[in-house]
């Protein structure tokens, strides 16, 4: 068997495809939200500016709130759409 084979036939690497597939989307999600509350609220004039805990409204929202809900967002895939994977070779048989 090969070793273009033996990758095919290995779950392992469905599992890590589909894991890496969740980390991009964690990160367009994470650079859209970012994206959207900085420039969609950061870009009147200052002096119309909302300021949440000193902090003006589009820099809360896209540097503090995102950040936060992002970190949720991953502690959430780690516990519920990552899988445990044993990484030691399985012998053939």
């Amino acid at each position: 068997m090969n070793q273009q084979e033996k990758r095919m036939e290995d779950p392992r690497y469905k599992i890590a495809n589909k894991e890496a597939l969740i980390g991009v989307a964690l990160v367009v999600v994470n650079f859209i939200l970012w994206y959207g509350f900085a420039y969609g609220l950061g870009s009147g004039p200052v002096e119309e500016y909302d300021y949440i805990f000193g902090f003006p409204a589009w820099f809360f929202y896209s540097c503090i709130a995102v950040t936060v809900f992002i970190f949720l967002l991953v502690i959430f895939a780690v516990k519920f759409l990552f899988k445990e994977v044993p990484l030691d070779e399985e012998d053939e048989k």
